[in-house]
């Protein structure tokens, strides 16, 4: 590979150039990236192309250790193109937008030996093809990941736990109950009661559309977890239709104080603590 090595290194402007052309036809939407950060970009990965062609051996994959740190370099920009919402295929063709004006360059330069061209060119797309593939599996992963912290985030967020009373804490439960949520749930709850020393939790059941096997079972598990911790449960927003599904699945919820309102099961809870709300005399 020195022909490409070479031209590589003594044609750099002139193929920078052309790979940016390229890149603003088919790769990059306008504004995401500044100008002279796709230029040091473009610079930088052409640097270490020429490196990993001269350490390396003939045939060597872009897994080959000479590759290292241009494969370090792409997964940065992969990472960086994900969270400033490239689409993978957008991240991928900065890679495979060098081949037209590099290969280009190299049949000017291979002075009609179309043996010597045809290897060069053979290997420099099994090359690049293989760091697009590379890209795109760190794009993904990298957005995976972003989904990932963000599921966790508004996990963290939809499972408040507010103090209403001294002793006393308020769940407000939202959306559909799962398996992780719940754990999300009992673990931020069991949290705040050690925290508060309460001996009351209200879990407000109202923004929780529809309650099945699986939900009932998990506020079970909820409750008997703040129990052990010392805490009686009161689950509230109980509405009829919730009611008779409860029944019709057959789920034991006896043993479990339940309120249609938030308001009454406040109410509950003030009785256990042996308080009274009065009025204000005039």
């Amino acid at each position: 590979m020195s022909r490409i090595t070479s031209i590589l290194r003594s044609h750099e402007e002139r193929l920078l150039q052309a790979w940016l052309r390229e890149q603003g036809a088919r790769g990059v939407r306008g504004g995401m990236v500044r100008d002279n950060e796709l230029r040091a970009q473009a610079q930088e990965m052409l640097h270490l192309l020429a490196d990993a062609l001269d350490k390396g051996t003939p045939g060597d994959r872009s897994d080959a250790a000479a590759y290292a740190p241009l494969r370090e370099l792409l997964a940065g920009l992969s990472r960086t193109r994900g969270s400033q919402g490239f689409s993978p295929t957008e991240t991928v063709r900065f890679v495979l937008s060098l081949k037209r004006p590099l290969l280009a360059l190299a049949a000017e330069e291979s002075g009609g030996d179309k043996a010597a061209l045809f290897d060069d060119v053979n290997h420099l797309n099994l090359l690049l093809d293989e760091l697009g593939i590379f890209t795109s599996e760190v794009h993904q992963k990298s957005r995976e990941e972003v989904i990932r912290r963000q599921q966790s985030e508004m996990l963290e967020l939809s499972t408040p736990v507010v103090k209403l009373w001294d002793g006393v804490l308020a769940l407000p439960l939202i959306g559909t109950l799962d398996s992780q949520r719940t754990s999300v749930v009992m673990e931020t709850l069991l949290q705040r009661i050690v925290e508060t020393n309460s001996s009351v939790a209200i879990i407000d059941i109202t923004g929780v559309p529809t309650v099945d096997t699986l939900v009932a079972q998990h506020l079970l598990k909820t409750v008997a977890a703040a129990r052990l911790m010392g805490a009686e449960c009161i689950v509230s927003g109980v509405r009829p239709q919730i009611a008779q599904t409860i029944v019709h699945l057959g789920v034991d919820l006896t043993n479990i104080v339940t309120k249609a309102t938030l308001a009454d099961a406040f109410a509950v809870a003030l009785r256990h603590l042996e308080l009274v709300v009065t009025k204000k005399s005039a």
